[in-house]
C-alpha cells in the first residue's frame, strides 16, 4: 500500500463513503466541482414515457404534478429514487447511449419526454432523432461550474460527471494523476486530459471508491 497516496474527490462524500477511504489509509481532499440548481416547473401534464439519466432530474420533479406511466433511466441509483417516488421503471441501462439503443430496438413507435439538465449530453437525443423517435426535452435543473485552483498534485482524482471533469480542468491539470471515473461518459471527457483512466464497474460513488482502493493496494 502506498501510505502517502492522497486523492481528490470532485464531490463531497458521505460519512460511510469517507470510511472506505479512511479504513484503507488513503488520504483525501474533497470539494464540490459543480452545483446543481433545481428549477421550478410551471406546468404539468400526463406523460406516458419519461427518460431520466440522473438523480438530479428525478429530484427536480419530485414535488411536481407530472403523472408518468413508464420511466426509462440510467443507473441503479436513479432507478431506486424513481421507485421510492412511486414511479414504474420499465427499462434501465448503465449509460445514456445504451438506453437509447434499447429504446430504438423496442420502443421505436413511442413518444418520449426527456427530463434533463442544461448541460445534458447529446448522444441520446441524437440517436432518437436519427431513428425518427419523437422526443421532447424538458430542462429541469441547471449545472453550475465551481472551479477551484489546487496548487498540488494528487495521486488520484475522482470524477463523477463530465461537467465535473470540465469544472476541475478549468483551473487545474490532471498531469500524471490517475483519473477514477463513475462511467464511460465521464471517462470520455477525462480522456481529453489524460491517458490514465480507470472506469468503475458500476456507476456508483461506492464503486469508484472501491476501484480507487484496489488500485493503490496493487501498488504495494
Amino acid at each position: 500500500m502506498n501510505a502517502n497516496a492522497t486523492i481528490l474527490s470532485t464531490r463531497k462524500l458521505s460519512s460511510s463513503q469517507k470510511e472506505l477511504l479512511l479504513n484503507s489509509g488513503i488520504g483525501f481532499v474533497e470539494y464540490n466541482a459543480i452545483e446543481i440548481e433545481l428549477l421550478e416547473l410551471e406546468f404539468n401534464r400526463d406523460i406516458k414515457n419519461a427518460i431520466f439519466t440522473s438523480k438530479n432530474a428525478v429530484k427536480a420533479i419530485q414535488n411536481s404534478e407530472f403523472i408518468i406511466e413508464n420511466c426509462f433511466c440510467v443507473g441503479e441509483n436513479t432507478k431506486k429514487l424513481l421507485e421510492e417516488n412511486g414511479q414504474k421503471v420499465v427499462e434501465i441501462a448503465q449509460n445514456a447511449s445504451n438506453l437509447a439503443k434499447i429504446i430504438v430496438k423496442s420502443y421505436k413507435k413511442e413518444q418520449f419526454y426527456f427530463f434533463c439538465g442544461n448541460m445534458r449530453r447529446a448522444e441520446l437525443p441524437l440517436t432518437l432523432k436519427e431513428n425518427t423517435i419523437q422526443l421532447e426535452q424538458i430542462v429541469v435543473y441547471k449545472t453550475h461550474m465551481k472551479s477551484k485552483k489546487f496548487d498540488r498534485t494528487f495521486e488520484g482524482i475522482l470524477f463523477f460527471s463530465p461537467s465535473g471533469v470540465q469544472s476541475y480542468t478549468m483551473t487545474n491539470t490532471v498531469d500524471e494523476s490517475m483519473a477514477f471515473c463513475i462511467g464511460n461518459t465521464t471517462a470520455s471527457e477525462a480522456k481529453k486530459h489524460t491517458k490514465n483512466c480507470i472506469v468503475a464497474n458500476k456507476p456508483t460513488v461506492e464503486n469508484v471508491l472501491v476501484q480507487t482502493v484496489k488500485y493503490f493496494y496493487k501498488r504495494i
